[in-house]
């Protein structure tokens, strides 16, 4: 169903011509699916190259003598380590030690690039603005990047696809970016992507979007993807969604995201603390929270769905559903459980349940990714 009162993207007409299925999502409107099927859209994106609009995300850049601080300051990252055209996954956060959203940030040799979720970029831009202004309102700025849209190209024919378009772009590494030109254009790409595969996210102009896509299009190994294959693709990787799995009142410990703070900004680091909301995570570090970000897979072959309660063998409740599908690629249900601390050890010994209308379906925990990563960290 089509909004009139949300957003489209440079490929909207494009999307119509590809026959997708539009939506309204986080303020755009957006193809859930195309003629192929969600399902195909995602074992296609597993075994040969899915292309995504996700121009709805925002991209901020945040520059000045003082930026690093400033980065330091919003985010629990050591950015004066990272290295130029590095990329990290970040958390900003609230006083309260919540996350506000979950980030891309890349050292570039002017800026600080941010690719934020896009439900959030709005309140995202309006608190960075606010930490700016407050403590470095003369050596730093904030900016939206304008008139650019946000592309990923996923799935393990992703570089020898976009290497014809862009040469040298099979140069970077998982986790690297650099500007390369296009038909007189310049363009930021990076190797990283939403899905576990190998891949490259790609900010280029509006101007262009249109036409590069139907380069890219040309490639007969290429399909359209929409947020339906999108979102199994990600849970299957074991990464989280803003708004289902995280939220202001997730603590980066209750979230299992823990490995994004390095050690020099924790406690016993030369760095510690000084970054918003540090206090509330000191203090899960010592005291540990009372519930925490589980995978697990469902024993039987009903979707679990999120908002789904987790109960134990006497029928309490002990978790809830964040996010929930059956795994295209695995064929069995997987999903996020945001489960009480007490039931860790006790689920070792007893079993655990999602209740899906009346059924009680068993669950076990299972270590995350789900499926395994296939990122290209060497050369």
């Amino acid at each position: 169903m089509i909004s009139m009162n949300t957003l489209n993207t440079a490929l909207y007409e494009w999307h119509l011509s590809q026959k997708g299925k539009m939506v309204p999502f986080a303020g755009y409107n957006l193809p859930i699916y195309y003629a192929t099927g969600l399902l195909q859209e995602h074992l296609h994106t597993r075994n040969q190259v899915g292309l995504f609009d996700i121009s709805h995300m925002g991209q901020i850049s945040l520059s000045g003598q003082d930026s690093t601080q400033l980065v330091e300051l919003l985010l629990p990252i050591d950015a004066e380590k990272q290295a130029t055209y590095q990329q990290k996954y970040a958390l900003l956060l609230n006083q309260q030690g919540g996350i506000l959203d979950d980030l891309m940030v890349v050292k570039r040799e002017s800026d600080y690039f941010l690719v934020v979720n896009g439900a959030c970029k709005h309140k995202d831009f309006l608190h960075i603005q606010a930490v700016l202004q407050e403590n470095f309102s003369e050596t730093c700025r904030a900016e939206w990047l304008p008139n650019r849209s946000l592309l990923a190209l996923q799935g393990p024919l992703a570089c020898t696809i976009l290497e014809k378009l862009v040469p040298k772009v099979a140069e970077l590494l998982f986790l690297s970016g650099n500007f390369f030109t296009w038909n007189g254009h310049r363009l930021f790409i990076t190797r990283s992507g939403y899905t576990g595969e190998d891949g490259f996210e790609i900010s280029l102009p509006d101007e262009i979007c249109r036409s590069f896509v139907q380069t890219l299009m040309q490639e007969p190994a290429v399909l359209p993807i929409g947020l339906g294959a999108r979102n199994s693709l990600r849970l299957e990787a074991g990464l989280c969604l803003y708004g289902n799995d995280l939220n202001e009142q997730t603590t980066p410990m209750s979230a299992n995201l823990l490995w994004s703070i390095p050690k020099t900004r924790r406690a016993e680091g030369d760095k510690a603390g000084k970054f918003i909301g540090w206090e509330k995570i000191f203090e899960e570090f010592r005291t540990g929270t009372k519930q925490k970000r589980h995978g697990f897979v469902g024993l039987d072959k009903i979707p679990i769905r999120e908002g789904t309660e987790i109960v134990d063998e006497q029928q309490k409740k002990v978790g809830i559903v964040t996010s929930g599908l059956l795994s295209p690629s695995l064929g069995l249900p997987i999903g996020f459980v945001m489960l009480e601390q007490s039931q860790i050890a006790n689920s070792i010994n007893s079993h655990l349940y999602a209740m899906v209308r009346t059924h009680r379906i068993p669950i076990a925990l299972k270590p995350l990714p789900f499926v395994p990563h296939k990122y290209h960290r060497n050369k």
